[in-house]
C-alpha cells in the first residue's frame, strides 16, 4: 500500500440498510478508506456475493480485509477440532480472495493448560499447514494475519504473534494497539509505541511495516486484560501519541477502529492522522 488507510471493524453504525455492499458504500460517503468484513460469528456471505462485495469495493476504491471467526483454535487438542480451526481459516480465505480483500484477521487460540514454547510450536505447524495448502494465486493476493489478543490467558502476545510469522512470508501480523495495551497494563506512550513498531522491523524486517492491519479502540481492562472495548474519549489509550509513532515510521496499510462508536472513532483518527 502507498499510504495508511482508515476504516471500520464491519458495517459503520450509521448504515441505513445494514448490509456489507451498503456498509462499504456508506464508508465511502463518510470520507473514509477501508473497512473489515466481520465473520466473526460465521460466515455470511456466499462466494457470489462474495465477488459482487469486490466488484463494488473495487469500484468504489474501498479496501477490504476480513476477520475469520472468533472460535478458531490451533492448540486444539482433539484432531476434530483443530482440523474444523484449519477449514475455517481456509474458507476465510477463500472469500476474503473473491471479495479482493487483502488480508484474513485470525486469532491463533488458546493455551489450554500447555507452556508457551509447546503452543507456540504446534500453532505454527498447524497454521503453516494451512498456508501450504492455499493456491498460488490466493497466496499472491492474501495474506493470513494472526492477531495480538488482549487477554493474558489466551494466546496472542506480541512475541508469541511475531514467531508464527517468522519464516513465512504469506502470514503477518494484526497489531491490536488496545489489546497491547490491556495484556501488558503499558504499552501506551509514544516510546513504547515505537518499541513495538521496532520489535515488528527487527523480527520480520522493514518491508512488513509497509503493509501494516492495525487495531484501535479505547478499552477497559484489569488484571487479566481486556474486559471491553471503549470508545477513545472514554479510554486512556494515547491514541495521538500511536499516531505520531506510526506517522514517524511512515507506516503503510490499514487502520480498523474496533470502537463501540466505530466510523466516528475511524474519522478521529484519520483525521487526528492527517493534522500531524
Amino acid at each position: 500500500m502507498d499510504k495508511l488507510l482508515f476504516g471500520t471493524a464491519g458495517i459503520p453504525l450509521s448504515t441505513p440498510h445494514r448490509s456489507t455492499a451498503e456498509g462499504i458504500a456508506r464508508v465511502k460517503d463518510i470520507g473514509l478508506d477501508c473497512m473489515e468484513i466481520e465473520f466473526v460469528e460465521g460466515f455470511y456471505l456466499k462466494e457470489e456475493e462474495a465477488r459482487e462485495v469486490g466488484y463494488l469495493a473495487s469500484g468504489l476504491g474501498v479496501s477490504l480485509s476480513v476477520h475469520a471467526p472468533y472460535y478458531l483454535n490451533f492448540n486444539a487438542h482433539e484432531i476434530r477440532k483443530m482440523k474444523a480451526s484449519q477449514g475455517m481459516l481456509r474458507k476465510g480465505v477463500r472469500l476474503a480472495f473473491l471479495c479482493q480483500a487483502s488480508s484474513v484477521v485470525f486469532h491463533p487460540g488458546f493455551y489450554l493448560g500447555d507452556g508457551m514454547e509447546e503452543t507456540c510450536s504446534i500453532m505454527k505447524k498447524n497454521i503453516n499447514d494451512v498456508v501450504s495448502s492455499l493456491e498460488d494465486s490466493v497466496k499472491e493476493h492474501v495474506m493470513l494475519r494472526p492477531e495480538v489478543s488482549g487477554k493474558k490467558s489466551q494466546f496472542g502476545s506480541l512475541e508469541e504473534i511475531l514467531y508464527l510469522c517468522q519464516g513465512n512470508s504469506y502470514l503477518a501480523p494484526c497489531i491490536d494497539f488496545a489489546h497491547l495495551h490491556a495484556r501488558t497494563g503499558g504499552l501506551n506512550s509514544y516510546d513504547e509505541f515505537v518499541s513495538v513498531l521496532e520489535s515488528i522491523k527487527n523480527v520480520l524486517g522493514p518491508e512488513v511495516l509497509n503493509n501494516m492491519h492495525i487495531h484501535v479502540s479505547g478499552i477497559r481492562y484489569g488484571h487479566g486484560g481486556e474486559i471491553a472495548h471503549l470508545a477513545l474519549d472514554e479510554s486512556d489509550l494515547k491514541y495521538k501519541e500511536l499516531l505520531k509513532a506510526l506517522k514517524d515510521f511512515n507506516i503503510k496499510g490499514m487502520v480498523i477502529s474496533e470502537s463501540p462508536t466505530n466510523e466516528e472513532d475511524a474519522l478521529i483518527l484519520k483525521d487526528s492522522f492527517e493534522r500531524l
